[in-house]
């Protein structure tokens, strides 16, 4: 089996690998390497112990500040530990010897704000980054992208739009709606959920869909370039909220809070996927239906959880 070491193991994709361990990662002949003691991007040191242990034949880069609204609050952090940190772990990939693949797991949100008549947005499109957050994942997609004109292993940059699916936080558009309507089941609110911009359309994919391109782009991606992750549909979010109350048979006030709509948002987003598709062959392949009612579980469960230890 080869060695497989995922940076933000306890984030919700580096969870959700976790999940997919048997079925679908080691299916593909990968071993999940579990970090042997704690590391921070930020220390070096410790990134270089870890990776000496592990011995990882790729590494897929998780972890990082990917919170909009905090990269608002805190830019400087979300550079120092999307960018340094990036830098750091690849400073701490040569000095342990690495000689397989890295794969940057950077962001759609790079592209920024795209006209209606350039989508769907493909790699051609230029980085026109809007928040904090886009600009240190763009940043250190330009320095990945150095790196692997003088390194002897394989470096790559996935691209990924909007993944969604159980395990992600609530402060996530679908993730909050789940957990508004778990809350409402169990008479823990009231019957209306609060809610951002409505009218602004994305493009969402389910996360082991999102995993399965990550382990394809290890087998046939190609040193120094870059990879849309995405369904290649567009979705309005007020249609994703209506198919959520239609699946749950649930009727229910829509009410948006002003404290959750984001400066710079962006109307339209819709991928192309086309590049990874003809390089790897990966295609997406779990309905949306069958994404949201994962989730909608899912948050009964742990709102259920949650009242019971009160």
């Amino acid at each position: 089996m080869k060695r497989l070491f995922i940076t933000g193991q306890s984030g919700f994709v580096g969870l959700a690998f976790e999940r997919m361990r048997t079925h679908l990662v080691a299916a593909q002949g990968w071993e999940l390497v579990p970090a042997d003691s704690p590391y921070d991007l930020l220390d070096p040191d410790s990134l270089e112990r870890v990776l000496r242990q592990a011995r990882p034949d790729a590494v897929i880069h998780l972890a990082g500040q990917t919170f909009i609204p905090e990269a608002f609050r805190d830019p400087a952090h979300t550079l120092d530990v999307n960018l340094k940190g990036t830098l750091n772990l690849l400073q701490a990939l040569q000095r342990s010897g690495f000689d397989g693949t890295f794969l940057y797991i950077s962001s759609g949100d790079v592209y920024g704000r795209v006209s209606p008549e350039f989508l769907p947005i493909s790699e051609q499109q230029p980085a026109r980054p809007q928040n904090p957050y886009a600009v240190s994942k763009a940043a250190a997609e330009l320095l990945c992208y150095q790196w692997s004109c003088n390194m002897p292993w394989r470096i790559l940059v996935a691209r990924p739009f909007n993944h969604i699916g159980p395990g992600q936080r609530e402060d996530f558009v679908i993730s909050s709606v789940a957990r508004q309507l778990a809350r409402i089941k169990l008479g823990l609110q009231g019957a209306g959920i609060l809610v951002g911009d409505v009218d602004v359309s994305r493009d969402f994919l389910d996360v082991e869909d999102v995993i399965s391109a990550y382990l394809a782009l290890l087998e046939k991606g190609q040193n120094g370039e870059i990879y849309n992750v995405c369904s290649g549909k567009e979705y309005l979010i007020r249609d994703m909220i209506a198919s959520m109350l239609y699946l749950t048979e649930m009727d229910v006030a829509i009410e948006q809070d002003p404290a959750r709509l984001r400066p710079s948002d962006l109307r339209r987003v819709k991928g192309c996927n086309q590049k990874i598709a003809l390089a790897t062959a990966w295609t997406p392949r779990i309905p949306m239906q069958q994404t949201l009612l994962s989730v909608l579980s899912d948050w009964d469960v742990r709102v259920a959880a949650e009242s019971a230890t009160r």
